[in-house]
């Protein structure tokens, strides 16, 4: 190889099906397998540190087997190199991601690397490139990197261009350089010698961009540019704007209402103190659907006063129902409007919650609030045991005997003598309680208030005289007595 040739490179994309996206890059001995996957914002990484940082919804992971170098060893969690090399990788990255305005997901990254002769880590980024345009992320332009070493003696300097791991071990600098056509997104340099000119340096750039285009250019004859849609397994997400007032009304009592949404349409839901709702769903149908529904709650149609709508029963009090009448739209339908004349004692004795019902927008008043009343020629079921038409009660319950003279009439000076049983008449009297002595007009009590013979209710139950089984005193004959 001259000083300046790149070893020969290798491109795949969609090789890992199951993921949102995977990309192969392979330069010379250096093969590195990248595969990303997105999810809601809810999954973006929370970090513990000093840093005024709290989350963090683009990952890259870097993995190094020891076979890829063909060693054995454990397979444990990463090392200070392994850590090391993801951080610059997604360091070379970051520039070119979408904002989460544009692209509300969370994705991680994961290269794996296969084999390694030198610059694994630059392989991952071009490997993360390609997987991400594979799966549909909308990066600004894709990203190649390139390792630049230098061999130093008597004052003279070569620059060699993709160095491998010999040249790496036995040479004076390690110059890793990322970015796209346009721009540097990420340098990291290694010198093994006290000082370097800077015309030395800036060579070395030159020739890191010669052989960043050819990179890119490779990865274009595969990919161009990122694919038009989404994987198709990837969750289908998009952000919307609603106003801050509206937001209570999209969760719901106690999250009732976007409960209910997550179940019926299958997406999930999230809702920023700003108003933005984050809308993810399996599929775009679904995605839609939700998306649907939050619109027509953040923004309800309004009600037009007169106008006739079909609702459905959402919730009912003591006094009325409450009617859904219009996506993110209520209205009361008072208790004395729904008998049409007739009395309503119970608003579940006509209407239960999911009826469908026709009513009619009388009013709305200054606060928003929709007042109903049941369209022309609608009547509910009024049921007669509520009250009917109000003249029902309890039946007729006769009469009380003669009460033509009220309660008044003589009352015998309270006077009641013995309170025997064996004056008086019976029952007799109209269904009521028939003449209780005296009491046909008026009340008077001077005759006793005995059940003589045939008394009871029209004589079915009387017959002789009977005494009482103890005396009884009445607390008006006491208070007249003055005891």
């Amino acid at each position: 190889r001259g000083a300046t040739d790149i070893r020969d490179l290798h491109v795949e994309v969609d090789v890992v099906h199951e993921g949102h996206g995977s990309g192969l890059f392979q330069r010379g001995e250096t093969q590195v397998l990248n595969v990303s996957t997105l999810d809601m914002l809810r999954m973006e990484q929370m970090l513990d540190t000093i840093s005024i940082e709290e989350t963090k919804r683009f990952m890259h992971h870097y993995n190094f087997p020891p076979f890829a170098t063909g060693e054995t060893g454990f397979m444990r969690g990463p090392k200070r190199r392994e850590i090391g090399h993801g951080a610059l990788a997604e360091k070379a990255l970051l520039p070119v991601i979408p904002p989460i305005e544009d692209f509300p997901y969370a994705f991680r990254l994961v290269s794996e690397v296969l084999m390694s002769n030198g610059s694994s880590s630059m392989a991952s980024v071009c490997g993360s490139s390609l997987s991400l345009m594979d799966a549909g992320v909308p990066i600004h332009a894709p990203v190649a990197g390139i390792a630049m070493g230098l061999i130093a003696h008597d004052g003279g300097y070569i620059t060699l261009t993709d160095i491998l791991g010999a040249e790496d071990a036995l040479g004076d600098m390690d110059f890793k350089v990322a970015g796209t056509e346009d721009m540097i997104t990420a340098l990291q340099l290694d010198m093994k010698i006290e000082g370097l000119p800077s015309e030395v340096l800036g060579q070395a750039m030159h020739q890191a961009k010669d052989a960043r285009m050819t990179i890119l250019g490779a990865m274009k004859d595969v990919l161009p540019e990122p694919r038009p849609e989404l994987a198709e397994n990837a969750p289908k997400i998009e952000a919307i704007q609603i106003p801050k007032d509206r937001i209570g009304e999209v969760i719901g009592p106690k999250g009732k209402v976007i409960r209910e949404l997550e179940e019926e349409t299958g997406a999930t839901i999230e809702i920023e103190d700003d108003g933005i709702v984050r809308v993810g769903a399996p599929d775009t149908a679904a995605m839609l659907a939700a998306k649907e529904r939050i619109l027509a709650i953040g923004f309800p149609p309004e009600a037009e006063i007169g106008e006739n709508y079909e609702g459905e029963v959402v919730n009912i009090t003591t006094f009325g129902a409450f009617v859904n009448i219009l996506p993110g739209r209520d209205g009361l339908l008072h208790i004395s409007k729904m008998g049409g004349g007739k009395r309503v004692d119970k608003v579940e004795d006509v209407l239960s919650l999911g009826d469908k019902v026709q009513v009619t927008v009388r009013e709305i008043d200054d606060r928003g609030k929709v007042s109903l009343e049941l369209a022309e020629g609608v009547e509910l079921d009024v049921p007669e045991s509520t009250g009917g038409g109000g003249g029902g009660g309890r039946g007729d319950r006769g009469g009380r005997g003669g009460r033509d003279g009220g309660r008044g009439g003589d009352r015998g000076g309270r006077d009641r003598g013995s309170r025997s049983r064996s004056g008086g008449g019976g029952r007799d009297g109209g269904g009521g309680r028939g003449d209780r002595g005296g009491r046909d007009g008026g009340r008077g009590r001077d005759g006793g208030r005995g059940r003589d013979g045939g008394g009871g209710r029209d004589g079915g139950k009387g017959g002789g005289e009977r005494k009482p089984s103890r005396t009884v005193v009445s607390f008006e004959d006491e208070f007249e007595s003055g005891n």
